[in-house]
């Protein structure tokens, strides 16, 4: 099933710019741009509201300075599940009043809708109580709306339309992956053919990738069709086999880690729960031992076996299994960042 999460996060950190003035080109013509933004990502957290883990949610808060020299925050929602969340009006308004009580900054809150239901645009949340009376309005953009004209967003300049044509693209071929299969090729040929260099091609193909993924099979000829394209081109600038081989790897480290994992904690719950049995009867210690064991095995087995795929894709052995799965999760959950951090470094 396709993932839109991950990549809608790294088309906002990336294409920001391109983004705004291809969703808000009003607003992009008021931004200093060449004064830079300011990520608040911090910002957010402490005001995210909880109870939000499984949505299919993006959010993103930016600093921008105006051209006037008054300086705003944008606050951007990309709602991509394919169905409509009927909170989310609501969930814009909480942000919004949320960012405005904590920080008393100006704010302006602006939305992407990636659902399939050119019908549904929900951009108002109002309440009427006994003249109490709240109406927040935001401006949104449908996704939908730019299907009309794929040609165009072929031919543009701007990179965020080709994330848009991705995101389209997939929708649309949802149940036949081989029309995906075609036109994920139709998208990648022409990263090579706009002057771009290695770093655009690489960053476009992931987003790409991740969006318009393929059953194994297809997954296979569209990797010899990409290499196929980059030696007529003399230009390497994609290892399109690097998703497959980090799949195998993953798998096979996976495997072992959590093998290993599993082994460890159930060494950890055994001892945990005749600790427990002498104090609690020994029948109930060993059950609670074993249970919170056998989590904290499991968790560790996977964050290890992440470690090692990562290791081994950086070409460096982090540390063997055995001492991994000996390390608390706080511990395995600080290495495993601090790697995931070099392996992005590493394909910038």
């Amino acid at each position: 099933m396709t993932n839109f999460d991950s990549p809608w996060k790294e088309v906002l950190d990336v294409y920001f710019e391109a983004f705004i003035l291809f969703c808000f080109p009003e607003l992009h013509v008021q931004i200093d741009w060449p004064h830079g933004r300011k990520s608040l990502d911090k910002e957010l957290q402490q005001i995210a509201v909880e109870g939000e883990i499984g949505l299919r949610i993006v959010d993103k808060l930016v600093e921008v300075r105006l051209l006037s020299g008054e300086v705003r925050w944008l606050l951007i929602h990309v709602e991509v599940q394919s169905q409509p969340n009927v909170s989310f009006t609501r969930r814009m308004f909480v942000y919004f009043y949320r960012i405005f009580d904590k920080y008393d900054k100006p704010l302006v809150s602006l939305a992407i809708l990636g659902d399939d239901n050119l019908e549904c645009r929900p951009k108002t949340f109002g309440q009427d109580v006994f003249g109490c009376r709240i109406n927040f309005e935001f401006p949104i953009v449908k996704l939908l709306d730019f299907a009309k004209d794929i040609e165009t967003l072929e031919r543009s300049q701007n990179p965020f339309a080709t994330v848009v044509l991705a995101h389209l693209i997939t929708l649309q071929t949802a149940g036949n992956p081989r029309d995906r299969c075609d036109w994920k090729l139709r998208l990648v040929r022409p990263l090579y053919e706009k002057g771009k260099s290695r770093a655009e091609v690489r960053q476009m193909f992931r987003v790409i990738d991740w969006m318009m993924d393929l059953p194994r099979n297809l997954e296979l000829q569209f990797r010899a069709d990409v290499d196929l394209i980059e030696q007529e081109k003399s230009m390497p600038y994609v290892t399109s086999i690097e998703r497959l081989i980090r799949e195998e790897i993953e798998a096979e480290a996976s495997k072992a880690g959590l093998e290993r994992g599993l082994k460890q904690g159930l060494e950890q719950g055994l001892e945990q729960g005749l600790e427990q049995g002498l104090e609690q009867g020994l029948e109930q210690g060993l059950e609670q031992g074993l249970e919170q064991g056998l989590e904290k095995g499991l968790e560790k087995g996977q964050l290890a076996g992440k470690i090692e795929i990562i290791g081994q894709l950086l070409g460096e052995l982090v540390l063997p299994m055995s001492e991994l799965v000996s390390k608390s999760i706080e511990e395995l959950q600080a290495i495993l960042s601090q790697l995931q951090e070099q392996l992005r470094s590493r394909d910038q």
